[in-house]
């Protein structure tokens, strides 16, 4: 008797291990369910579990690089990761589509597994969705809470739990325009409730690659950043730390971690584009969403004065340059008001007679409204102005997280480009809204000579997150601080922007011994490979294509070095370099060579500290 209620003793617990075995695992007493998903190719893997508090854990080609780290949003005080359960089967669709983008590269690829997972909460009555899209270059997830009226949005769970050791390049949430400088760290030696922003780059330990923790698709929702502690990084909303009411359903942002396991993956990433909408019909390829080079006068002439302004545009013809921008101050031309929009109409009539359109500056504050901005907006339209830069926004709460979707919607109605500036980072909506050419988001050269160390470290970290007007490249002397002219240059390749906004005066450019590279620039490409020898903070080398011709950048941070490059990239023929290297003498000169070279030649690069390296390669057929 005994023997037989062992043995139904034991087929009860294999069946209940069968069981756990088929949806999770024993934890504590308790079945809580995991579900495990997996990218196209099957190098990420990431497991979603169930029990106290909603979990997931990645792995990259088979390492593990975030480990088990707490998912879910609180709404109304109530914790919807705590004491969850899987509700239902989930759904697996798969996405495989390509699409133009402007910057690193012509096309973009959208390749990913895409799983609804319906759940439930002990604590609440309201079943909610994960949706998890796995890349092969990362993975995303977001919150779906259906519902009507209004709530209260507190804050979140979702956090990355980091294995201590790794290397994280951040910069501090003390500064809300993203203007602070990048610097790295080690997981697990920062402060206590360090506060910093998204996005954050990591290199992971035991070589298992690298990996950027950030947010796509911000839209109803307040900017997120991160807060530290020890190995974990929390989702903060610094700007609502109070929290927000929403109205309705409410669809988190995309939490993001970027993975590759090489630098030429992680700079050419599409993962936070590929989180947001397609444009409407009308905006794919409209052909007044135009990528441009611009001339800019404020930081070699500061507030534009009205009688030199055709002098400046006399200029950017000359360097063939499509834009020339007008920045704050023109507002006050003859005395303001309708007699500054007459001067500046009579400027943009001026500068279409030369081939240049005319991109203006205006302040927030008379765009904020709606219909102060349909106002502004179609008066703007109408003296041919074709694109506006909009400064000085407030720190991004929920109201003015969609007051940047509302301003590209009514600029998008009337055709006008956006440059936004003193702004938060983007989030991929550039590709909803492909009429933003740019914003800043950056310590760029307007804040003067950035640290080398902080210029090496933006291709794989800011660049990654989107495009960035750094306004780079001046050649003047006592502006350098240590930078060469080499460096100065290589920024205008490294750093893209399809509306590239060059800092310098023109002058300067074309009485350079670099102003036919200068003139070639292209705003925008179609091939970017990162060549060997780069590292994040020390050396960022690019090799760029547009069209048949290639652009070699290279800027290197503190320490000298040679850096060899093969052009086996390049196509059959041969192809006229011209390259302009540091000089050995000083900083405010070129070394500049030109010769003949083929696929099978290999460049060497000699790099000063703070120095840099450019090249352009031309089909010699097109001579």
């Amino acid at each position: 008797m005994m023997n037989q209620i062992n043995s139904i003793r034991l087929r009860a617990i294999v069946s209940l291990v069968g069981l756990c075995a088929l949806f999770g695992v024993i934890n504590c007493g308790r079945c809580s369910a995991a579900i495990a998903l997996k990218s196209p190719d099957g190098k990420i893997a990431v497991t979603i579990t169930t029990g106290d508090h909603l979990k997931y854990a990645v792995t990259f080609h088979g390492k593990t690089v975030i480990e088990p780290s707490a998912l879910g949003v609180t709404v109304d005080g109530t914790d919807l990761g705590q004491n969850t359960a899987f509700a239902g089967k989930s759904k697996t669709e798969k996405i495989n589509e390509q699409y133009p983008v402007l910057g690193a590269h012509k096309t973009a690829i959208n390749r990913c597994l895409s799983t609804v997972i319906p759940l439930t909460s002990v604590d609440s009555p309201t079943p909610w969705q994960l949706e998890v899209k796995v890349f092969n270059d990362g993975v995303g997830y977001r919150y779906h809470i259906p519902g009507s009226g209004t709530r209260h949005i507190d804050s979140e769970s979702s956090e990355w739990n980091i294995q201590v050791g790794s290397v994280i390049w951040s910069q501090s949430a003390s500064n809300t325009s993203y203007e602070a400088k990048y610097e790295p760290a080690i997981v697990g030696q920062q402060p206590k409730n360090l506060q910093i922003m998204a996005p954050a780059t990591l290199k992971f330990m035991n070589g298992a690659g690298y990996g950027m923790m950030t947010e796509a698709d911000l839209i109803n929702y307040s900017d997120m950043s991160l807060l530290a502690d020890g190995n974990s990084f929390k989702a903060f909303f610094r700007n609502s730390r109070k929290g927000w009411d929403v109205t309705g359903e409410i669809v988190s942002p995309w939490r993001v971690t970027v993975l590759a396991a090489d630098l030429n993956t992680l700079a050419n990433s599409d993962i936070i584009k590929n989180l947001c909408p397609s444009p409407a019909p009308e905006l794919v390829n409209a052909p007044w969403i135009r990528p441009g080079r611009s001339i800019w006068h404020w930081l070699t002439g500061g507030g534009p004065k009205l009688d030199e302004q055709k002098a400046w545009i006399d200029g950017t013809k000359a360097m063939g340059y499509e834009y020339y921008l007008i920045d704050d101050g023109w507002r006050t031309w003859n005395g303001g008001g309708d007699n500054a929009w007459k001067a500046i109409e009579e400027l943009v009539t001026y500068a279409k007679s030369q081939g240049v359109d005319i991109w203006a500056w205006v302040h927030c504050k008379y765009v904020f409204k709606p219909e102060d901005r349909m106002e502004y907006f179609k008066r703007a339209k109408s003296i041919g102005i074709v694109g506006l830069k909009i400064d000085f926004m407030e720190p991004a709460n929920t109201e003015w997280v969609n007051w940047y979707e509302e301003a590209l919607r009514d600029a998008a109605s009337l055709q006008l480009m956006v440059d936004f500036h003193g702004a938060i980072k983007p989030t991929g909506r550039e590709r909803t809204w492909p009429n933003e050419m740019t914003r800043e988001g950056i310590s760029g050269r307007e804040q003067g000579k950035n640290p080398s160390v902080h210029d090496t470290t933006l291709p794989f970290l800011r660049y990654v997150q989107g495009h960035a007007d750094y306004t780079p490249t001046l050649l003047i002397p006592r502006r350098l601080n240590g930078s060469t002219f080499a460096h100065e240059l290589a920024m205008a390749i490294d750093f893209t922007s399809p509306y590239l906004c060059m800092g310098d005066n023109p002058t300067n450019y074309l009485n350079s011994h670099a102003v036919d590279v200068l003139k070639a620039l292209p705003p925008v490409w179609d091939e970017t490979i990162v060549l060997p020898g780069s590292e994040i903070g020390q050396l960022a080398a690019f090799a760029r294509r547009n069209g048949q011709q290639w652009f070699i950048a290279a800027i290197n941070a503190v320490m000298p070095r040679r850096e060899t490059v093969a052009l086996s990239f390049l196509g059959k023929g041969n192809f006229k370099l011209i390259e302009l290297a540091d000089s050995p003498e000083r900083i405010d000169a070129f070394v500049r060579t030109e010769r003949i070279v083929t696929s099978k030649d290999t460049l060497t690069l000699p790099l000063s500290k703070d120095g840099g390296y450019v090249a352009w390669l031309i089909p010699e057929a097109k001579q």
